[in-house]
């Protein structure tokens, strides 16, 4: 049972654990998706809070570095700018400057590190813009040195451009792309401006000067069609085809053109075409709108952020909601599924044990006892398709096939049983007329003593050879029938059992009680008795005696047998009960043929319902205590006076007596067949009067014993007179005759016995 709860556990922590492991998985992949989107989200507002931030003080700062870089650079070329223009837009540029500082600071501390790094870069390049200043206004240096300056601190505010456009979110970074585009394009715009005012009022480059114009021209135009026009929304698109179909965005299309095309070059530099000098103002009127332009396409990145993050948020909650809906409805249906299965085991469990344990060896025990057995106690087949329906059809057949078998094996024994039925009773018909032969030499010579002692000694042997077919008989199934038809006291009884052992003159018989018991049993309780009796006779000292005593207790009638047997051990006792209560098998009765008595006295105290127990007796032998059920009793009055002799029984007439047939249990499948009949003595008169004990307290009178010539005629009794001993005088022919009388006479007994067995 251990065992099997322990397999039970096993199982269910492996359901348990088949429903936790997909289940933790789950959760971990759901909070893993959770802890991500909220990552994300939590990126996109802070780049959002910091484009908010920074981004228009970083773009306002851009703008005016780009004013100042182009005013700078008229000043190096001379043009005429005013002094107030130039502090005007230095002023513009340390406002920008200011709030940039101002919102870097707030915006670092939530920056990733290649943000802060570019954010540090630029203020310490901004940190030099009044050295710079200076030597331009004492024109230290040169003006290529001046507007690199100014370049590269652009260039660096673009950077931190880009890196805010690498948004943790692909669509918004590929939303963001163009509107870099666009700064930069914007800058390039601005270098444009710077180049063509470092020509001055004589309109004249130096080659490298003019090599920048050409690029940035180039570069300009490729990042509008490159970059910006096919990656723009379709609102930017229509935006800056507005401002690419002005006269003012047209105006610089050909400014640029006729600049690249009808340039002139001189020694020392390159000369522009007058139409350049139409740029500055072209160029004031482009400005607010490509400003206006960036600044609507950065709100439209920076409201795409917030609406990508609420989005995200709101799948987020749609998430974790489905998500734990399905992880509960995953753990209904586990929890579910492991009860039906275990619930289902037990049931398939406790119906297997229930079979194994009542059902199975009650339909075994029918079997063996030849009674039928109801199919409906059987586990039917479901015919379900599931693994634990075909564990329990697979069960149901193994318990049919395992139900035939027994039912087979009880037929064949059954079978076998009768077969050795017929033996025994085609046995028992030699048997008897052999001791009607030694009836009949018992009355031809009984004036013989010593023939008749030899005789007494035959028929004794042939009751012994008897016996031994009855107790076959019994183990085969069958039973003894009983000829009587009276009730027989317990006295007579005791010597009717005594009668059937060899050693019969040993054994001391005592009836303290007067009882009878009934006919219908005296026959199978005389036979138990006189294997009690053989056995103890058999094993105990030739010179002892064996004690037979019986009398009434509460449960019934009291017969102990008591010999002065060898010690035996108390486990050898428990063996020996042991087979008094269990009918063993044809292959147990195999191994103990020699001790086939314990296995007959089990049968008949069965039939009987009889308790038997074997134990050591006060004298080191063993004592037998057979209990006969009151049901089996006849209580008689007694029919004598107290002072009234006994008379003796006289012996029975074996000539006349017949035992009748003897019979096999008949079983369910189908009756046993009647066996012919094996002779036993039985009294031809009814028993004469129970002599009542006497008061006094002395002791019974002896029970009558038969002895040898009380039972033939009177006039055999008498010694017949010796005959004188004639001479063989017969002829040969005489002898042949005799002889062939005799093969007559075989040859009669031989057919008169195969038609008995027929």
């Amino acid at each position: 049972m251990r065992n099997r709860r322990r397999g039970v556990v096993r199982l269910r922590t492996l359901l348990i654990w088949l429903a936790v492991v997909p289940t933790v998985a789950m959760g971990a992949q759901v909070s893993f998706t959770a802890d991500r989107l909220i990552q994300q989200s939590a990126n996109l507002r802070a780049d959002v809070s910091d484009a908010e931030r920074i981004g228009a003080p970083l773009y306002d700062l851009m703008t005016a570095l780009q004013a100042e870089r182009s005013a700078a650079a008229a000043r190096w070329a001379g043009a005429s700018v005013s002094r107030a223009d130039l502090s005007g837009r230095r002023a513009a540029t340390d406002r920008a400057l200011a709030a940039f500082q101002q919102a870097a600071d707030s915006a670092i501390p939530h920056a990733n590190d290649q943000t802060e790094r570019y954010v540090r870069d630029a203020q310490k390049q901004l940190a030099q813009l009044d050295t710079n200043r200076e030597r331009t206004d004492v024109r230290s240096g040169s003006a290529d040195r001046t507007t690199a300056y100014y370049g590269g601190v652009i260039a660096r505010l673009i950077s931190i451009f880009a890196e805010f456009s690498n948004l943790d979110d692909a669509a918004l970074s590929q939303q963001s792309r163009p509107v870099l585009a666009l700064i930069e394009a914007t800058e390039v715009l601005a270098r444009e401006d710077a180049i063509l005012a470092a020509a001055g009022a004589t309109g004249k480059l130096s080659a490298v000067k003019f090599g920048e114009f050409t690029d940035a021209v180039g570069a300009q135009r490729f990042l509008h069609v490159s970059s910006i026009v096919p990656y723009l929304s379709e609102k930017g698109q229509q935006a800056l085809a507005q401002i690419e179909s002005s006269d003012a965005w047209k105006t610089k299309v050909r400014i640029e053109d006729t600049a690249v095309a009808d340039h002139q070059v001189v020694p020392g530099g390159i000369v522009l075409p007058r139409v350049t000098h139409d740029w500055s103002a072209v160029y004031a009127q482009l400005v607010p709108r490509v400003t206006a332009l960036n600044a609507e396409q950065m709100r439209a990145i920076i409201g795409n952020a917030e609406a990508t993050a609420g989005d995200l948020e709101d799948a987020l909650g749609w998430m974790v909601g489905i998500s734990a809906a399905a992880l509960l409805l995953v753990v209904a249906v586990v929890v579910f599924t492991t009860r039906t299965v275990l619930r289902r085991l037990a049931l398939l469990h406790e119906r297997t044990v229930t079979v194994a344990e009542e059902t199975l060896p009650e339909i075994v025990d029918r079997l063996q006892r030849g009674q039928g057995i109801n199919a409906d106690v059987l586990p039917a087949e479901s015919h379900e398709r599931d693994e634990v329906g075909r564990i329990s059809d697979a069960f149901a057949r193994s318990v049919a096939v395992s139900v035939e078998g027994h039912r087979q094996l009880a037929d064949e024994r059954r079978g076998f049983g009768m077969f050795a039925a017929g033996i025994a009773s085609r046995t028992g018909n030699l048997v008897s007329r052999q001791l009607s032969l030694t009836e009949e030499l018992q009355d031809t010579f009984g004036h013989d003593e010593s023939l008749l002692a030899q005789l007494m000694r035959s028929d004794q042997l042939t009751v012994g050879m008897r016996r031994q077919i009855e107790n076959l008989l019994i183990l085969a199934g069958g039973e003894i029938p009983d000829p009587h038809v009276e009730p027989l006291r317990v006295a007579d009884l005791l010597r009717e059992a005594a009668a059937e052992v060899e050693e019969f003159r040993r054994i001391e018989r005592i009836a303290l009680d007067e009882v009878s018991v009934e006919p219908r049993v005296i026959s199978a309780i005389s036979h138990l008795l006189a294997e009690l009796l053989d056995n103890a006779t058999r094993f105990s000292p030739p010179a002892s005696k064996v004690t037979i005593r019986a009398e009434l207790v509460t449960d019934g009638l009291s017969v102990e047998i008591e010999d002065r047997g060898p010690r035996v051990a108390a486990e050898r006792y428990e063996e020996m009960n042991g087979r008094l209560h269990a009918a063993p098998p044809y292959s147990v009765l195999a191994e103990n043929a020699h001790r086939l008595g314990l296995f007959v006295v089990g049968h008949l105290a069965d039939q009987l319902k009889a308790r038997v127990t074997l134990r050591r007796s006060a004298y080191g032998g063993t004592s037998a205590i057979v209990i006969i059920p009151a049901e089996h009793l006849f209580r008689s009055e007694p029919a004598a006076a107290p002072d009234a002799a006994p008379p003796r029984t006289p012996a029975p007439d074996r000539r006349n007596a017949r035992k009748p047939e003897l019979t096999l249990h008949p079983g369910p499948a189908a009756p046993a067949p009647a066996a012919a009949g094996l002779p036993r003595r039985q009294p031809s008169q009814a028993p004469a009067a129970v002599r009542t004990p006497p008061g006094d307290g002395s002791a019974p009178p002896p029970l009558p014993e038969r002895k040898p010539q009380t039972h033939i005629a009177q006039q055999l009794r008498e010694r017949r007179a010796s005959e004188p001993v004639s001479q063989d005088t017969e002829t040969p022919q005489e002898v042949a005759d005799a002889w062939a009388d005799y093969e007559q006479g075989t040859e009669t007994v031989e057919i008169e016995l195969r038609r008995d067995k027929s």
